[in-house]
């Protein structure tokens, strides 16, 4: 039987997929620095109002609406757009590094694992529990590296709790998109699908924008600097529609608990960016958690290859 003729899920990832899924770890772990240049500008609220914005005109004037009931463009809107960086953004404001977020994001593998397998029938195979295993002993370091922080003020209790909901909401997503394409009567346009629910995040983060931001924030936009412009861009453009539109069809072609492992490429790009553009420091359980990071998704993308020979 070829590669072709396989079942959904049971396909192995394609040349073209392990490309569009190492262009999203490059995209998303850049993703961070971007937020942290954005946030130096604006509020949490209005940098997602911005970013949702950008990121949905003009392209819902080019592409068309998917073909699919609007129940799930708005829960995808609202789980990835409004709840992961609603939770995100105000994290990062409150206290937490790039560097540490884009670690303590990949916690949303075991989300999606949990909720593939009680939502959706998927299964691990052993490679996939190996990795998680590996990727959890990583969290693990991260979470006493950031004991070690929080008395820096660099992370704080709040920042940390806030970046874990994030995580959550980001796994939420990714069964929406799961539950949204076995429903689709024709196959999902993953840009179309990107680019509508990016419309659903940007009244509700205008909403809270006008109820919790000060006036004078409003009045600040004006003289905002061409850096936290081009961070909005690249969020809205890079990280929303590009990011995004690969990972959605990614999501598509593979069962949500193989494709969600290869974000923990992400803190790799996260941790060097902070490291290199924001001056971040890395210490030695963050360099013990970047460890077993590459070992777990060296495991989970080859484990089927050597647990076959």
């Amino acid at each position: 039987m070829t590669t072709a003729t396989l079942p959904l899920g049971q396909q192995s990832l394609a040349p073209r997929d392990l490309l569009a899924a190492l262009c999203v770890v490059v995209v998303w772990g850049l993703n961070f620095v971007a937020m942290k240049i954005g946030l130096q500008h604006f509020s949490p609220f209005q940098l997602g109002a911005l970013r949702y914005g950008v990121a949905a005109f003009p392209m819902v004037l080019l592409v068309r609406r998917p073909a699919l009931p609007w129940k799930w463009i708005v829960l995808y809107g609202l789980t990835q757009g409004l709840g992961q960086f609603g939770f995100l953004f105000c994290a990062m404001r409150v206290g937490m590094t790039a560097s540490l977020a884009s670690v303590l994001q990949q916690t949303q593998v075991f989300w999606t694992a949990l909720m593939g397998f009680v939502l959706l029938g998927e299964h691990t195979r052993r490679p996939l529990q190996i990795g998680m295993g590996l990727a959890a002993l990583a969290l693990l370091c991260f979470a006493l590296n950031y004991h070690g922080a929080a008395g820096t003020g660099e992370t704080t209790l709040w920042g940390f709790a806030l970046t874990l909901c994030a995580s959550f909401m980001w796994a939420s997503s990714n069964i929406v998109t799961r539950l949204a394409s076995r429903q689709a009567k024709v196959p999902m346009d993953p840009l179309g699908f990107v680019a509508w629910s990016s419309l659903v995040p940007v009244l509700p983060f205008l909403a809270l924008s006008w109820w919790t931001d000060a006036a004078q924030s409003h009045d600040a936009w004006r003289d905002t600097p061409w850096t936290g412009w081009l961070a909005v861009a690249y969020l809205g453009w890079g990280a929303s529609l590009v990011g995004y539109g690969l990972w959605t069809w990614l999501l598509q072609r593979h069962p949500a608990n193989r494709v969600a492992p290869f974000s923990l490429g992400v803190p790799l790009v996260g941790m060097a960016a902070g490291m290199g553009l924001l001056g971040e420091t890395i210490t030695a359980w963050q360099w013990a958690g970047v460890t077993l990071v590459v070992l777990a998704l060296a495991c989970v993308m080859t484990g089927d290859r050597w647990s076959r020979s």
